[in-house]
């Protein structure tokens, strides 16, 4: 009887990774059951990097469940600080029932690597040197004395293991670096033209990382106090208005701790109003001059950023990596290196806080005053660093939106470029 009731319709809906079939009987009751499993659409394996002097790193290669390749490869290449394979975002937790690895919602570098892979392609992501989950650093030695040239040199021996892969076609190979990853991927492509077939610059810079710190320390925190807060187009803003805007101490931290003072009443309990600090109260009055006494306290934090100022530290910005940095050429001036059979993308978000649009803009005059005969700029209006939805003077985080994806994924499928059909397109044009 209870058979007999179950003919008449099967919905099948999937939730996240698990199916259920919905029976509707003759009653109208509804029954419930579980079905098969999401189809996995992926495979992975894990891999070890041998990266010399008693080095290696985690790799993992991600290509399609179906069919024996091999399939288009791509490198993704990783942005600046102690990042892993995945590109993790936030904090890895464990199941205390199972005992098994519960994932943060982003995951950049691994959203990129799964989309591609579950569209034909075979994708390898690897940490770098010296850097464990959870933003550590599991091997200071080898984090901590890491110098640009080192960075590139990895990059190159992940080039070798992926086209050593049997589901690599080592004949269609793109590198995609991020960030910091957009200087490294421009130098590994120079100078190893038969492998490379194309690269993607997302998040693009054009000049070093030095001049890009400074724009982030320096000179965004004071045009956001110019445009913000400066209402009168003076120069000056109130002590107590900076402090308690919730965006002017997001981009410039503690400043206000440097720049106020509290006075007390008589009893010496109550404050009666907040007074400038006379070590950077240069006018004496009860306004802050924001190129008298804001620009100069924001240069003396950049000067002390952890990778200029001497210190043991090196958990984030190694002095070592910093300075190795500040002698390289320009990306600006690379970028013009790169073979012209070489197939460029550039990909950026027009609200980008950290590499500013500016920069991709100077890397594509830069092909097109050489006549690079197949570069593509596409820029996306709202977007930040990360490819998510930002305001211009600070980074979401959240998963790349859909449409980038899809806009990277066209590029790397269609040989002939119609994707676009010009050389820049924005696409609030698209």
């Amino acid at each position: 009887m209870f058979l007999a009731t179950v003919k008449i319709m099967a919905i099948a809906v999937t939730v996240f990774s698990i199916s259920l079939l919905f029976y509707i009987g003759s009653s109208g009751s509804i029954l419930t059951v579980n079905a098969q499993s999401d189809l996995p659409t992926t495979k992975h394996r894990d891999l070890i990097i041998d990266l010399g002097n008693n080095i290696t790193t985690n790799a993992k290669l991600l290509y399609p469940s179906v069919g024996q390749g091999p399939y288009p490869g791509v490198l993704l290449i990783h942005g600046y600080g102690p990042t892993d394979m995945n590109g993790t975002r936030d904090y890895i937790r464990i199941d205390n029932e199972t005992g098994s690895k519960i994932y943060p919602t982003v995951r950049t570098y691994f959203q990129i690597a799964e989309y591609l892979s579950d569209r034909g392609f075979s994708v390898l992501l690897y940490d770098k040197r010296g850097v464990g989950e959870n933003h550590t650093v599991s091997d200071i030695n080898a984090y901590g004395n890491i110098t640009f040239n080192d960075l590139k040199q990895d990059a190159e021996k992940a080039l070798e293991v992926l086209i050593q892969q049997p589901e690599v076609d080592a004949n269609k190979v793109t590198l995609i670096g991020h960030s910091e990853g957009t200087m490294i991927v421009p130098r590994v492509a120079i100078d190893n033209p038969q492998k490379v077939d194309s690269i993607v610059l997302m998040g693009a810079a054009a000049q070093n990382l030095h001049e890009i710190i400074y724009y982030q320390l320096v000179t965004r925190p004071t045009l956001y106090v110019q445009d913000a807060l400066d209402h009168n187009h003076d120069g000056l803003l109130s002590a107590r208005e900076a402090s308690e805007d919730p965006l002017f101490n997001l981009l410039v931290g503690n400043i206000t701790l440097f720049l106020t003072q509290d006075s007390t009443s008589a009893n010496g309990t109550v404050p009666q109003q907040q007074q400038l600090d006379p070590n950077f109260n240069t006018n004496n009055d009860t306004f802050i001059s924001i190129n008298e006494e804001i620009k100069p306290r924001l240069i003396a934090e950049f000067e002390s950023y952890p990778g200029l100022a001497t210190t043991e530290k090196c958990d984030w910005s190694c002095p070592i990596l910093f300075k190795s940095h500040q002698h390289l050429t320009p990306n600006l001036d690379i970028i013009g290196k790169v073979p012209s059979d070489t197939s460029i993308l550039i990909l950026n978000g027009e609200n980008d806080s950290q590499t500013f649009p500016q920069q991709a803009f100077l890397l594509q005059q830069r092909l097109t005053e050489l006549n690079h005969p197949d570069h593509t700029l596409k820029t996306y209006p709202d977007l930040g660093h990360l490819f998510y939805p930002s305001n211009k003077w600070l980074t979401s985080t959240g998963p790349i939106q859909e449409n980038v994806l899809q806009d990277l994924f066209d590029w790397l499928s269609d040989p002939a470029r119609e994707f676009t059909k010009v050389d820049f397109i924005s696409s609030s044009h698209s």
